[in-house]
């Protein structure tokens, strides 16, 4: 028996010392027993024979082969036996046990309570003993107590009894954790398995998410590409459609009979016009211009009678089994709403600015540009800048176009400045709201269609914030461009200025017209006037008598009691279920009887042939005479036309002047110029005294319920039905859904809407207020349309300067809003006067009026003049070239008083002076000779307005006054070398006399000999004022917006031609006249000369009406007041003098009736 009390207590310390480690082993040291193989039970036997052998060795110091054995399975090697002559024993065995004593105390240590459990000695003590034994086990460095453990005989009779079943509970144990291990592996393995499985179906995702991404963002490459191609393509284009307008424009100046290349003689034998889109500020096109695709279309054939029995029986089916189909489509509850008119509640847009998108283009969209008689497919696109419109050249639609239509369609590949963008509408197109009408500074429109309304807004929120202008009272808001058309009726305050007259019956009418969606560029839609003449036979129109007026309170077709008859009965008694009844099968206005009314004039003329089959109508079917035409609408039960507003602006649409072969009547006259009433000698006639009729009481007094028919609460539901006003069905907004229809069928019923015509958009839902009465409005003050008796005196005060010198220059700035209200002259030493002025014409109660002013003079003289104290504030001293003669026209003051434009200065410029100081404020060169002339178109807000200086040169330069800066040119960094806008040529001789017109776009200028020329704003010439044989010599022009151009000559003689180039009047006056000027209408001129008399004379026919008493100085100039009540005159003694004039007392209806 072994003594190991010391192995034991050495044991139990060990074990003591080292429990806390044992016990604290957790499942984190299972892997680690698992890595462990169970021994054996003869490798256990064999280890108990290894120890007997070592102890026997240890006793004698030998090293037996058997536990040469052991050392070699242990892992290392016994030391030699000559190295025990140099090591002790203990020092071998910590060298032949260094490896493996570590990875022992390991084990014991990690199995210490389940080795604790089942090692015991002979008597039950246990072995290994946790806590402190173990710690110093492991902690030791020595192998000595690890060897003598293992070799005691406790150890070796508790590994034969207890080792076997130690190793199989062992083994049991492992099993157990190896199956809650396996278990624990499969779980996280499954987890570990879904994770990844949803990363990669997340993988999978992104990837797709990825790929389309980069998918899209190559479309979009592309896209934008496309588009930048686009652009670039479409820039092109334009650039090479301008430059052959600008070459085209350059050959025009050259070789026309006025220009370098030109010779008198040289004439074609015939010269083409065609209406001009230019509008004016009432929206009329007056002016023609030049046509280079015009011709006599004499290849043209006539429609045979025929013709129209085979196209009505062909079309008839077609439309009834169309209605049919659709029939159930005009109930929808869509129309019901808007007959009960619930969309007067929505408040107005609120205005939302729209993220503006990355790159050059804003937005970009496909539409459609609408032109007369062209709808041409295309892309939109909008810069922060620019409007773009290409149209699409591969589209079948636009393949077909006729090419001589397209020549007059403008804007297909279009560019448009945000700065030129005056107006924006919504517009209906086809019944749908999803149309835009945008009008420009040039004072055209284009118009455009969209997929849907949501576009619409887009685009107007793309576009600058300008409304629909400055005309109708309302503000600059996107959101007024995309109210509807009865929200702009009540928000306007155009009712309210046509009940005091303040504006006349056209611009009310075409103001209605304008904001419920009648556009030129839409012959569907296109403006709508009512006849208002019933007597086309007498010899003599009286005006004044109430039978020789239509009835404006029920509808054309309603005039004649025994159509009316016929048409109740039509409605009455309509048997088709399919559709719902009306009165009459076609509208008042269609694209065909706009085309119609129009025939003669291009580009109409072209139009017409396109939607005709290439042919003019039966003579007997043609507009022929405006009598025939009225009996027509008073029989015909087909025929219900109403007018357009070129009844009431434009002479030229009733002659022939393109000669084309129009065929012969069956009564055997032939079709050429419009047969015009009696009572009208000349279409200037007719269209006068239709507009004074339109302008009448009689149709003042009840035009109310014309609008109720036309724009009212009489327009649909049982009011229309009462009044014998309902038409097609397909003719209301409303009535089908375009959008819900297959192609085929809604082109076919895009036809029929076509062919039906389009009502207008609905105004009011409740009877519109009458006009006030000019009787009425005679009582308040400052009535512009007031019939009062005639002043007790025509003159109302003469005011003389201290100078002696005359005054040959006069301009009535009398305006109230502005700072100084104020009559400035002009001397002939060049010495001004800024004499301010009192409005003293109103009656009491007037704006301006008060009790202190009600005996002053309108007129008070400067008091730097009047004073002798700042004449050097008022003396213009630069020299002027000594052979310029001072006259009226050397001088032009700004509409705010503020400026005074003086030329003839020997440098060849001409300056701007403040009349505050009498200060130089900017010298403006751009002539070659000196500057003879100057002249001021009328101003609009902020006053601008454009400056024309004519020069010996022969040519004429047109500036822009800019009234924000007070100078000539758009940049106050460049003012010292302004630009001119336009050079006008044409002229052999010195420039003596020039008029510009903004409204109308023109200038028109005369040279000391030679015909006066018109120009446009834009340069081009028109054509000469040629007057008749002695009138070479112009030395006055005045003209008006209504497009008048009087013109005097040297030696007396007076001609008025057409802004056309007719020349319509012609006279001879004794006087050598000095200054004229025209009133507002442009009804009316005024004259003055050396024989100190002012007269008065009917502008159209130079019938004098009054004749002031005279002074006994000639006049030099003269002006009117803004309010066209007061007349002043310069006086070549160096005075003015006021006079009262009252251009209504001439009025027919003043004289006939008040």
């Amino acid at each position: 028996m072994i003594n190991t009390t010391g192995a034991a207590d050495s044991a139990s310390s060990s074990s003591s010392s080292s429990s806390s480690f044992v016990n604290g082993a957790t499942s984190k040291n299972l892997p680690a027993v698992q890595t462990v193989a169970p021994m054996p039970e003869d490798t256990v036997e064999n280890m108990s024979a290894y120890c007997e052998v070592a102890q026997c060795a240890l006793r004698s110091g030998q090293t037996p082969p058997e536990l040469k054995s052991f050392s070699s399975l242990a892992g290392f090697q016994a030391a030699p036996r000559d190295a025990g002559q140099c090591f002790s024993i203990t020092t071998k065995l910590e060298r032949a046990l260094e490896k493996v004593a570590p990875l022992l105390r390991e084990i014991f240590v990690d199995f210490a309570p389940f080795l604790s459990r089942t090692l015991l000695g002979s008597h039950g003590q246990e072995l290994l003993i946790e806590g402190t034994g173990l710690v110093c086990m492991k902690s030791s460095t020595s192998v000595v107590e690890l060897v003598m453990l293992l070799c005691s005989q406790e150890w070796q009779n508790s590994i034969q009894k207890n080792a076997g079943l130690a190793f199989i509970e062992l083994i049991n144990e492992g099993r157990l954790l190896c199956h809650a291990m396996k278990d624990h592996i499969v779980r996280v393995a499954n987890e570990a398995e879904f994770i990844l499985n949803r990363q990669r179906a997340e993988d999978v995702h992104k990837h797709a998410e990825f790929e389309s991404n980069c998918a899209q963002y190559a479309a979009d490459r592309r896209e934008e590409e496309k588009m930048c191609d686009h652009l670039i393509s479409a820039a092109k284009h334009r650039d090479h459609v301008t430059a052959n307008q600008l070459k085209q424009k350059i050959l025009n100046i050259l070789t026309n009979k006025h220009g370098a290349w030109g010779t008198m003689s040289q004439s074609q034998l015939h010269d083409f016009w065609r209406l001009d889109y230019w509008e004016d500020d009432l929206r009329r096109r007056r002016r023609f211009v030049r046509n280079a695709f015009g011709s006599t279309h004499a290849d043209v054939s006539l429609k045979a009678i025929e013709d129209y029995g085979t196209e009505e029986e062909g079309e008839e089916p077609k439309s009834k089994k169309s209605f049919r189909s659709q029939s159930v489509v005009a109930q929808n509850p869509e129309a019901e709403l808007m007959l009960e008119g619930d969309d007067d509640t929505v408040s107005l847009l609120q205005e939302k600015e729209i993220d503006n998108l990355a790159g050059p283009v804003v937005l970009s969209t496909p539409a459609q540009l609408v032109a007369p008689v062209v709808v041409a497919r295309g892309t939109l696109s909008i810069t922060t800048t620019e409007i773009y419109f290409e149209v699409d050249e591969e589209d079948p639609a636009f393949k077909k176009a006729d090419a001589k239509v397209l020549a007059y369609s403008e804007g297909l590949h279009g560019k448009w400045m945000f700065s030129e963008i005056r107006a924006v509408f919504s517009r209906r197109y086809l019944l749908h709201n999803t149309g835009l009408e945008v009008f420009m500074a040039n004072r055209t429109s284009v118009m455009f269609n969209f997929p849907d309304p949501a576009t619409v807004k887009r685009v107007v929120y793309s576009l600058p914030r300008v409304g629909v202008g400055t005309s109708y009272g309302l503000p600059q808001a996107r959101r007024i461009s995309l109210a509807t058309p009865r929200q702009l009726f009540k928000s306007s305050n155009m009712t309210q200025r046509w009940q005091r007259r303040e504006i006349s019956n056209f611009e009310y009418l075409m103001f209605l017209n304008t904001i419920a969606g009648r556009t030129y560029n839409d012959l569907n839609q296109y403006p709508i006037f009512p006849w208002v003449l019933t007597n086309y036979d007498s010899e003599e129109l009286d005006l004044t008598l109430p039978g020789n007026f239509r009835d404006l309170s029920k509808p054309i077709g309603a005039l004649n009691p025994k159509r009316a008859a016929f048409y109740a009965e039509r409605y009455e008694t309509w048997d088709d279920d399919s559709t719902p009844p009306d009165h009459y099968t076609t509208l008042y206005s269609t694209a065909h009887s706009t085309l119609m009314w129009m025939l003669r004039i291009e580009p109409f003329t072209t139009f017409f042939l396109n939607a005709n089959g290439g042919k003019f109508d039966h003579p007997d079917r043609s507009f022929s005479g405006i009598g025939r035409s009225w009996r027509n609408c008073q029989r015909d039960t087909a025929d219900v036309k109403e007018l357009t507003p070129e009844f009431y602006y434009l002479p030229e649409m009733f002659v022939n002047s393109n000669e084309y072969e129009l065929g012969v009547r069956d009564d055997g006259l032939p079709v050429c110029d419009v047969e015009l009433p009696v009572w009208a000698k000349k279409p200037e006639d007719f269209v006068r005294i239709n507009r004074m009729a339109l302008e009448s009481e009689f149709v003042s007094c009840q035009l109310h319920q014309w609008i109720d028919l036309i724009f009212g609460y009489k327009q649909r539901g049982p009011e229309a039905v009462r009044a014998l006003n309902v038409f097609n069905f397909l003719s209301y907004e409303g009535a089908v859904n375009l959008d819900a229809l297959e192609a085929p069928q809604r082109e076919a019923m895009e036809a029929q809407i076509q062919t039906c015509g389009q009502i207008p958009s609905q105004l009011l839902i409740e009877p519109h207020p009458p006009r006030s009465s000019a009787m009425h409005l005679c009582f308040l003050p400052q009535s512009p349309l007031m019939f009062k008796d005639q002043m007790q005196q025509d003159v109302i005060m003469v005011l003389k300067f201290p100078s002696n010198s005359p005054v040959t220059h006069v301009a009535a700035n009398t305006l109230p809003h502005l700072s100084i209200p104020a009559a400035v002259t002009v001397t002939c030493s060049r010495l001004f006067a800024v004499n301010r002025w009192h409005n003293t014409v109103g009656l009491r109660g007037a704006p301006g009026y008060s009790l202190e002013q009600a005996h002053h003079l309108p007129i008070e003289m400067d008091p730097l003049i009047a004073n002798n104290s700042g004449t050097n504030k008022r003396q213009i001293t630069d020299l002027v070239d000594q052979s310029i003669q001072i006259n009226t026209h050397c001088f032009v003051v700004t509409a705010d008083n503020r400026y005074i434009l003086v030329c003839g200065f020997w440098d060849k410029s001409f300056r701007v002076y403040s009349s505050e100081t009498g200060k130089l404020t900017q010298i403006v060169f751009g002539h070659w000779d000196v500057v003879t002339c100057l002249a001021r178109s009328e101003s609009y807000i902020g006053g601008d307005c454009y400056i024309v200086s004519g020069s010996r040169d022969a040519t004429l330069l047109l500036w822009y006054w800019s009234g924000r800066h007070h100078i000539i040119g758009d940049n106050p960094n460049n003012s010292d070398y302004p630009a001119p806008r336009a050079v006008l040529t044409g002229h052999d001789h010195e420039v003596v006399c020039v008029s510009v017109c903004a409204e109308l776009g023109l200038v028109i200028s005369g040279a000391k000999e030679g015909p006066c020329l018109v120009h446009t704003i834009t340069g081009d010439l028109l054509r000469a004022l040629e007057g008749p044989e002695l009138c070479q010599q112009p030395r006055l022009i005045s003209v008006s917006s209504e497009g008048h151009c009087i013109i005097y000559y040297e030696r007396g003689r007076f001609c008025n031609f057409s802004i056309n180039g007719k020349l319509l009047a012609q006279m001879e006056v004794n006087d050598s006249t000095r200054a004229i000027l025209l009133s507002s209408d442009g009804q009316n001129l005024v004259t003055g000369g050396d024989n100190g008399v002012v007269e008065v004379w009917q502008a159209c026919d130079f019938k004098q009406l009054y004749i002031y008493p005279g002074c006994d100085a000639g006049i030099r100039a003269m002006d009117l007041s803004h309010d066209q009540r007061t007349l002043i005159t310069g006086m070549a003694s160096g005075s003015i003098v006021a006079f009262n004039i009252d251009f209504n007392r001439w009025h027919y209806e003043h004289q006939n009736r008040y």
